[in-house]
């Protein structure tokens, strides 16, 4: 099993690689002059130019990419240019916010999909199972943003239940960080909910009608054990898959739902830096973004291999 992870984690660099060169290329596309956006309207041509030897932005692309890459490596992101502070820090500074927002949606998403994934395919063509479609659908429909807005009217100004906006650290007060995160992690994990819940009905109908199921039940054995042991684990590695790729796109949910609500996290940060045109930030969290989602494939893979013995070839 540890050549096995080995084997797939010597795969996810070069992917890394590639992916972090388009961004730097499409970001390096932008329209207008990043000497001026850094110097201002009113810098002088001497201060353009110091400041294009400064970011090396004097050299060819490839070699201005090297240096971004190097730096990078060593967790050097540079400065804003918004705030001229290190974007480094200011990631490290809100990537737990979201981190956390999206394993809180993930959790809440994951309790919720597997019982209704169940409870639909055992009772397939059931008002039970029409009823729970039906909200799937709604979930898939709705988009999180839209969700996110009605939980703050409703919810938040109506009646009052949970705070609507700000952030409590979990090492703070772990009650206050689940009462302000409770609502923007419901909001994004509908999405995830409904995909999976679909995903895994099907994997599950398909499953039950399988010959071992069959003898399964003909031994005897508890519906626990066939639908929990047997059934389950065979019909999870298609929902495994959905969950890898969207945990990953959850990253970029959160640019909308967590300037809805307020929260000090990634996605503010990056919307905030798209609109003042910040280019260290945009490559720094997006470069972040891109890591998490090939780390995401990565853990699919390896969760392949407990789920399926016989994938774990090197």
């Amino acid at each position: 099993m540890i050549l096995y992870v080995l084997k797939r984690l010597s795969a996810v660099i070069p992917i890394v690689v590639v992916v972090s060169f388009l961004i730097f290329l499409l970001i390096s596309l932008a329209p207008g002059d990043p000497a001026r956006a850094i110097g201002g309207p009113d810098a002088s041509e001497e201060s353009l130019t110091q400041i294009r030897q400064e970011y090396h932005l004097n050299k060819p692309l490839f070699v201005q990419y090297w240096y971004w890459l190097s730096s990078a490596v060593q967790l050097d992101l540079g400065n804003s240019r918004s705030s001229r502070l290190s974007v480094a820090q200011g990631i490290a500074e809100r990537f737990p916010v979201t981190l956390g927002l999206v394993i809180l949606a993930i959790l809440i998403a994951v309790a919720i999909a597997i019982p209704i994934g169940l409870i639909s395919a055992a009772r397939a063509g059931s008002r039970t199972d029409g009823a729970l479609s039906t909200l799937m659908g709604l979930a898939l429909a709705v988009p999180n943003f839209v969700l996110a807005i009605a939980f703050v009217i409703i919810i938040g100004l109506e009646l009052r239940w949970l705070p609507m906006s700000g952030y409590v650290a979990f090492s703070d007060d772990p009650v206050g960080w689940l009462e302000h995160m409770l609502l923007p992690a419901i909001a994004i994990a509908a999405l995830l909910l409904a995909v999976l819940g679909r995903q895994l009905r099907a994997s599950m109908i398909d499953t039950l009608q399988q010959n071992y199921v069959r003898a399964a039940w003909a031994r005897g054995s508890s519906s626990m054990r066939v639908v929990g042991l047997h059934g389950l684990r065979n019909a999870a590695i298609p929902a495994v898959t959905i969950l890898g790729v969207q945990a990953a796109t959850l990253l970029g949910s959160t640019v909308l739902v967590e300037q809805i609500f307020a929260l000090p996290g990634l996605g503010s940060y990056l919307l905030s830096a798209v609109l003042a045109g910040d280019i260290p930030v945009i490559q720094g969290v997006v470069l972040v973004f891109v890591i998490a989602q090939v780390l995401s494939s990565l853990a699919v893979d390896i969760g392949y291999g407990f789920l399926n013995p016989k994938l774990r070839v090197v």
